[in-house]
């Protein structure tokens, strides 16, 4: 968890946006090389190459969501001892979407491995049931997001200011962790100082100590 907190802003950025957006556009560039290679293109083949991004996504989740693992849990250490938040509901519910988008994702790489496969009406009304039925746990899977980068701002925000912040407090958090992209070139460096300082429980009641002395 150390790691992710001490890393720089463009190093979350680079990982989370930066060489997914590189590999993209590789395989986007060879999908439509491909296409122009052949005077009749195979759309099965085009689509072959869809079944990496599964794998991409898993790797990218994996990240994200162990960003907010890292400042929902770790930083507690650094939170006054009058401040308590529902720690175990947070880890719940950064599970649950982490969960469903691995299990979303190897789905989506058998799928796209068996394109040739599925020509048939069953197959393809089997595939719809299949995205009906999804609906409702991904909705579920949004709302824990909501409340992860609910959890994280404040989290933050308290920390900072050594005390529980109100929603006035850190609604400017809120958003920057929504807009990730934009908002981890600020958050991650305030992080970074964070983690540099030494206000936490410990060295609250070392303070406490040296007085009664």
């Amino acid at each position: 968890m150390n790691k992710i907190l001490n890393a720089k802003h463009w190093q979350i950025f680079l990982f989370l946006f930066g060489i997914p957006f590189l590999i993209h556009i590789t395989m986007m560039s060879l999908m439509i090389s491909s296409t122009f290679q052949t005077e009749n293109p195979d759309p099965v083949i085009f689509l072959s190459y869809f079944k990496f991004l599964p794998i991409l996504l898993i790797v990218i989740m994996a990240i994200y969501f162990g960003w907010f693992w890292s400042v929902g849990v770790k930083l507690q250490e650094k939170l006054p001892s009058n401040v308590n938040m529902k720690i175990k509901n947070f880890k719940i519910f950064v599970l649950i979407p982490f969960i469903y988008m691995i299990l979303f994702s190897l789905v989506m790489v058998y799928a796209f491995s068996t394109i040739p496969d599925q020509q048939d009406s069953r197959t393809s009304f089997a595939m719809f049931r299949y995205i009906a039925a999804i609906i409702p746990i991904h909705l579920f899977s949004m709302f824990c997001i909501f409340y992860c980068v609910y959890f994280t701002a404040k989290t933050i925000k308290s920390v900072e200011l050594q005390r529980e912040a109100l929603f006035n407090d850190y609604i400017g958090e809120f958003f920057m962790i929504w807009f990730f992209p934009i908002g981890v070139w600020i958050l991650q460096p305030r992080i970074n100082t964070i983690m540099k300082s030494e206000f936490n429980k410990e060295s609250h009641s070392d303070v406490v100590d040296k007085e009664l002395i």
